[in-house]
């Protein structure tokens, strides 16, 4: 089920992986844009005008979900931006004054990261990790308003080579895992924030570059006792050192490696871990 800033609905319907790649071709793309612009957007919608669909197969007030996905393609190219907070909000807030009858709109777009080759014409898939926004906006009487604006970054997958410890922990009888000092440690990491109002949230990109940056900064540097104490000294980092943010929730996947064979603890191989794997998640506030 799809989750509300606004609260529960007892109907919505939307359109999801709707996908837009926009391209500007001159030599030198207009100021601000930057040639590849691609995302996958999902645009859900309430409101009571949708009701009768569900109770009698009523559909006269209702947005058909393929004139959506024509409307989210179409409109991307009247988009100036490059920054997902600004396109998620320009497409609700589109939506809703081109279709009055809808109460609200929550629209969710997911990068989809392209980078450049050296001669500017050139471009490979980046990544992993994912920047993301998510906006919801309802209207009454023609008014207009932010009720959430989200970013965030998924699908990091962060690998250290030492300084990772797990020890000390709780042994018993279910106990088999090993405690070590000095382990290779491979993390995946999600992370998505809110800000301290929405008009903060828009800063062309900058903050998301910058949570980005730090994530790789904190997981370089630091040496730890455990997954917990990372996405923790991260989080804080975040909270102190970019002033709009006012929350963060993180969530980190244990995959580290299993050992196939070591000499001295300097050379190794290993392989990827079974299935099971350990889930940590963290939130924050200001």
């Amino acid at each position: 089920m799809e989750q509300f800033s606004s609260g529960c609905k007892r109907n919505y319907y939307g359109k999801g992986d709707v996908i837009v790649y926009r391209l500007e071709r001159e030599s030198e793309p207009p100021p601000g844009l930057r040639p590849l612009f691609a995302a996958s957007v999902k645009m859900l919608l309430y409101g009571d005008a949708f009701w009768p669909t569900y109770t009698c197969g009523d559909n006269t007030g209702l947005v058909a979900t393929d004139s959506m996905k024509n409307f989210i393609q179409q409109e991307t190219l009247n988009f100036t931006g490059t920054d997902l907070e600004s396109y998620c909000s320009y497409l609700a807030e589109k939506f809703l004054a081109t279709y009055p009858q809808t109460e609200g709109a929550q629209v969710t777009a997911d990068e989809i990261p392209y980078a450049g080759l050296d001669g500017g014409v050139g471009f490979v898939p980046s990544g992993p990790e994912r920047a993301m926004a998510r906006v919801e906006m309802r209207q009454s009487a023609g008014k207009r308003e932010f009720v959430e604006l989200r970013s965030g970054i998924r699908g990091f997958k962060l690998v250290r080579l030492g300084g990772s410890a797990f020890k000390g922990f709780i042994r018993d009888q279910y106990t088999t895992l090993s405690e070590t000092a000095n382990r290779p440690l491979h993390m995946w990491l999600d992370l998505e924030w809110l800000y301290t109002s929405p008009a903060a949230g828009f800063t062309k990109g900058q903050v998301t570059a910058r949570v980005r940056r730090m994530v790789h900064e904190v997981f370089q540097s630091f040496e730890s006792g455990s997954i917990q104490q990372v996405i923790y000294q991260l989080g804080t980092r975040m909270l102190e050192e970019i002033p709009c943010i006012s929350s963060a929730d993180l969530e980190a996947n244990n995959r580290t490696w299993e050992t196939v064979v070591e000499e001295g603890g300097q050379r190794g191989v290993f392989t990827d871990p079974r299935p099971p794997y350990g889930c940590l998640g963290l939130s924050l506030k200001r």
